[in-house]
Parts: structure tokens; C-alpha cells; sequence
């Protein structure tokens, strides 16, 4: 069951709360993981320190929050930290996910499945957020992670969602759930682009933008090397590797799921096919699925949940699902985390 929290306060005091919901899944499943392990073997790297250093030259508020995280999980700061920089040091991190953006008339809509590692199945939740410097906002939480690299909504009528991209070229930079976790602190669109345009990045991701009162929908990829931005005039969607032509020639991972889930996602766009919940739940190729629930998934990752966030001209409405074809487990709106 997808878990509701609110947390409020200063960064180190949400950065606690944080880590006191996902310490349990911490400490009985993450810390004995492949994952957890292969991303500890950069303990004490150059790489580590630089971005750590990064993070509260750029951002000191979000290296608050990440203090915090660590004193709610009980476990070593430098570890959590560098857990949160795992995408930026581990090509092969298992983080998915997939998007079907719509650029409708009435405004866009981003639906989104939350893919991720099955052993936090259970042990996830959505984070209802009042700090007390920032915009208020709702985000898809997972244990031992900051907010802002899943799906998120803001009070200043922002909509992101986040996708993996599993760049082989990294660079001494900002971890890439910094920058998102950044973005939410924006209040419009192009601030949120500005940011990651104007920052050193370390490993990258795609994001789909929205905001409240503006017909654009954007689809957004970002790395070491380059960010594109593109401004989204047909319904599209959005697996886990780079697709934009002014992206191409990076050198990137593009696994077996990521490729079968962006062909059988156009083709479902190109044929008869238009309600994006259905297109998320397709499961018609068994072996990659864009639906994914099976225990020896290709990638190691499971759907955690489904959001579908219309974004309109005087709101945001949105609702989470849990499973298929079942009633949404959350319905919200920007109007209530105001």
C-alpha cells in the first residue's frame, strides 16, 4: 500500500522525517543490496567529495536535507549521500520508468509509470511537503531518497515527472537528483530549464514539464555533456534512454526493456490507441512489458505506481494509481498543498 506522509519544516528537520519513514526498508532491504553495493564501492571517491562539495556550494539547503535523511535512517552520511548520486557513478541503477506526454487543448497531460526496485515494494509513499523556505509540494517517495526524481507536483502549479537515462559519460558535477530536487523549488517552467542549463551536471535524466495557466508541454533531456528541450506538438512518450536528435551520439546503456517499451508505446500512440492509463498498462510483450510486475523483470525494476496529472489552465488535477484498472488510491489537486 502506497503510504501518505507529510513532512514539514526546516530541510535538516524534512530530511529526518525522510529518513525515519524509510528506515525500516533501509536497513532490512537496501543496505544488503547488489545496488546498495555496487554504488559504495565509489566510498571516498574524488568523484564523491566534488559533488558533495557542489551540492553545498549550489545548494545548501537540499545538503540539509540530505544530513537529515542520513540522521533519520541511521546510517553514515557520506553512504546516504552518495546513494543519492547513484545514477551519477552506476549506469545500471534501477531506476526506470515511462511517460506518455499529451499536448491536448485543454491543457497537457503527463502519465507516468513510477518504475523502480521491487524490493521497496510496499515500503513507498507519497510526500506531502511544507518547508519552511520553498514552495509547498507532493512527490513519489521512495526510501533513503530525497524528493524529486520520481513524479511531483508543486503549489506554484509546476508538473514533473522523471525518467532514467543511463548515460555511460558522467562529469564532475551536481548528482542529477540534486538538480531535480531543485527544480521543484522553481516557480515556472523556463526557471526550471534555466537551472539545468546554467549548472555543472553529473549524470543525467528526461523530464516532462508542465505548468499550470500555459498550454507548452516540455520534454526534457539532460546530461554531463548537454541539455535539450523540446516543446512536445503530438502525444508522445518516454522510456529510458535519449531520443532527441540534439542529444544523439552520447554514449548511453539502451537495455532491452528501455527499446521495447518506447517502440510498443509509439506504435500504441501511432494506431488506434489514445488513453494513455491503457498504453501504461500494456503487457502484450510478456518478456518487456511497459507495465512491469514480473519478479525477473530484464532490469530489475517494477511499476510502483501510476500517476495521471492533467495540467489546466487554473489547476492541477491529478490522480495515483496502485495498480491497473483499479480506482486511483490518491486524487489531488495543486489547490491543496497551497
Amino acid at each position: 500500500m502506497l503510504k501518505l506522509i507529510e513532512l514539514s519544516g526546516s530541510p535538516f528537520q524534512i530530511g529526518q522525517t525522510l529518513g525515519k519513514f524509510g528506515a525500516q526498508a533501509a536497513h532490512s532491504y537496501l543496505i544488503k543490496s547488489p545496488s546498495w553495493h555496487s554504488v559504495m564501492a565509489w566510498r571516498g571517491s574524488a568523484a564523491a567529495k566534488a559533488m558533495a562539495d557542489l551540492t553545498e556550494q549550489h545548494f545548501p539547503g537540499i545538503r540539509q536535507e540530505l544530513l537529515g535523511l542520513a540522521d533519520g535512517l541511521q546510517l553514515p552520511p557520506d553512504d546516504v549521500f552518495l546513494w543519492n548520486c547513484r545514477g551519477d557513478v552506476w549506469s545500471m541503477s534501477p531506476d526506470g520508468c515511462t511517460t506518455v506526454q499529451l499536448p491536448l487543448s485543454g491543457g497537457p497531460r503527463i502519465t507516468h509509470n513510477e518504475d523502480g526496485d521491487p524490493g521497496f515494494a510496499g515500503h513507498c509513499g507519497l510526500g506531502l511537503f511544507a518547508p519552511s523556505v520553498g514552495p509547498r509540494f507532493a512527490s513519489f517517495l521512495y526510501p533513503a531518497s530525497i524528493p524529486g526524481h520520481t513524479f511531483a507536483v508543486t503549489a506554484a502549479g509546476l508538473a514533473m515527472t522523471v525518467n532514467n537515462l543511463r548515460s555511460r559519460q558522467v562529469a564532475i558535477g551536481l548528482p542529477r537528483m540534486v538538480l531535480t530536487r531543485a527544480l521543484l523549488n522553481q516557480s515556472a517552467v523556463q526557471d526550471a530549464i534555466g537551472v539545468l542549463r546554467g549548472a555543472p551536471r553529473a549524470g543525467g535524466f528526461h523530464l516532462s514539464l508542465a505548468q499550470r495557466g500555459l498550454p507548452e508541454l516540455y520534454s526534457v533531456e539532460f546530461n554531463a555533456m548537454g541539455v535539450s528541450a523540446q516543446a512536445i506538438r503530438q502525444a508522445s512518450l518516454h522510456a529510458n534512454h535519449v531520443i532527441h536528435p540534439g542529444m544523439a551520439g552520447f554514449p548511453q546503456v539502451v537495455t532491452d526493456s528501455s527499446l521495447h517499451r518506447q517502440q510498443r508505446g509509439d506504435a500504441l500512440l501511432d494506431g488506434t490507441q489514445t488513453d494513455p492509463l491503457a498504453i501504461l498498462a500494456d503487457q502484450s510483450n510478456r518478456e518487456f512489458p511497459i507495465y512491469r510486475d514480473a519478479s525477473d523483470d530484464s532490469d530489475n525494476e517494477n511499476t510502483m505506481a501510476t500517476a495521471d496529472i492533467h495540467v489546466g489552465a487554473d489547476r492541477v488535477n491529478w490522480q495515483v494509481y496502485e495498480r491497473p484498472g483499479r480506482p486511483p488510491r490518491y486524487t489531488l489537486a495543486d489547490a491543496d498543498l497551497a
